[in-house]
């Protein structure tokens, strides 16, 4: 697609970057997941001026692993097929080349970009609009639980960048309301779970929408069956990235607590006086055990908010938002908060009841420990739970450990955790 202006910096102001208002660094040490990288620069790509403000603006530094891979890849216009694991950059590895190819003074819709629910489809919403927020270009998000009408008065508007949920995108597509014509990037985040969701049919339909000569990106965390039937029907001699050769994050150090279902509340109550917790997801298996310990956990006198599919959006929105301003410790939910859920202040996940996969397993535990950062999950496990939690140690290739009485705060806390000086933080990610 051709560019009006290419503002990449130049050697007549080079001093650009000290003017921009960046986050203070993190001084914390990161692990291999995000720091064994080549040294690429981000403007060794030759992207505008204005993204890479937005870039260095949101305080990363250096690509990640997955980024240096993908991102050269997309820009040449090639098929991705990236697998990577939580936490490591994926969401910018995609976002950045694509707002790089984006036209802002065209008037179409130039990329889609589909995730399986509507907390992931705002938080990439938001990073999106903090990447090119000097560029001129108009992101939006349309996902079901929200006013349909709405969406259609917004897309009279200009949109360049459309972020939603499958069934809510295909049907502003049938309108005729959301047009594809000028759309030839589509990106599958979490394509794992949207292929695996009641609407993965809607996928191929949406596709049959796009130009002919078009550019599908897929990223995830686990490739399953499913995933490869629609790479091999739907993708064109894709680039493949495979970032897994550990499954989980090298940052998070995994534990077990053996218990018996009456004794699980008082379990908690033990970890919240023992831990130094900055914030804390609990996972329950069922919507009501989810609302049931919320209020237990109020009860014993502490903050907690809680999250769940058949919740208000405008409701799941409010927590969403205030969990990760970090106006609540606590958050219990179900496994609708496990799919690429960035909440950095996050240092302890709990599974109060114990997953029943290891697909399942790795998305929980994965919400601590992002960015090469460290953190701890906690099973409980009662007696029928210990067959599983052999079988997930042996399909992830990874050990859970008894919690000993007392955690070293190294592994969790975050003032435990800064550099030694001369280390480097070489790299950030989103």
């Amino acid at each position: 697609m051709a560019q009006r202006d290419d503002t990449s910096p130049t050697r007549e102001d080079e001093h650009w970057k000290d003017q921009l208002i960046k986050p203070p660094r993190d001084e914390r040490i990161r692990t291999s997941d995000v720091t064994t990288t080549s040294g690429i620069e981000f403007e060794d790509y030759s992207l505008k001026r204005e993204l890479l403000m937005g870039i260095f603006e949101l305080g990363f530094e250096r690509p990640s692993p997955v980024q240096e891979e993908s991102i050269p890849q997309v820009l040449s216009g090639k098929d991705i097929l990236a697998r990577a694991k939580n936490g490591t950059g994926k969401t910018a590895a995609y976002l950045i080349p694509i707002l790089q190819k984006l036209d802002p003074y065209l008037h179409d819709i130039q990329s889609l970009i589909i995730v399986p629910t509507r907390e992931l489809a705002l938080q990439t919403s938001n990073i999106a609009k903090e990447l090119s927020k000097h560029m001129g270009v108009r992101v939006m998000v349309a996902t079901g639980g929200t006013i349909l009408r709405e969406d259609i008065l917004r897309l009279q508007d200009i949109v360049h960048l459309l972020i939603g949920t499958p069934g809510r995108l295909l049907d502003l597509i049938r309108k005729k309301v959301a047009s594809m014509v000028g759309c030839d990037v589509m990106v599958l985040d979490e394509a794992d779970k949207l292929l695996s969701m009641d609407v993965n049919e809607s996928l191929p339909q949406i596709l049959r929408h796009l130009p002919d000569e078009r550019q599908v990106l897929l990223y995830s965390a686990t490739f399953p069956v499913s995933v490869k039937s629609f790479c091999g029907r739907h993708l064109n001699d894709p680039y493949e990235i495979n970032l897994m050769e550990d499954l989980t994050l090298k940052g998070v150090t995994q534990y077990y607590a053996y218990v018996e279902e009456r004794q699980k509340v008082h379990c908690l109550n033990t970890l919240f006086l023992r831990l130094q917790i900055q914030q804390s997801v609990i996972f329950c298996s069922t919507r009501s055990r989810v609302e049931l310990l919320a209020r237990k956990i109020t009860d014993i006198g502490y903050s907690c908010f809680y999250i769940h599919s058949q919740m208000l959006q405008s409701y799941r929105n409010r927590v969403f938002h205030d969990f990760r301003k970090g106006n609540c410790r606590n958050l219990v939910c179900t496994d609708l908060f496990t799919r690429g859920i960035d909440i950095p202040t996050v240092n302890v996940v709990i599974n109060f009841d114990f997953p029943s996969n290891a697909e399942t397993y790795l998305h929980r535990i994965g919400r601590t420990g992002r960015f090469g950062h460290m953190g701890i999950a906690i099973n409980f496990v009662t007696e029928k739970d210990i067959p599983l939690l052999f079988r997930i140690e042996q399909e992830l290739n990874t050990t859970v450990t008894a919690i000993p009485p007392e955690v070293e705060k190294r592994l969790y806390v975050p003032e435990f955790q800064l550099l030694i000086e001369g280390d480097n933080p070489n790299t950030n990610t989103k």
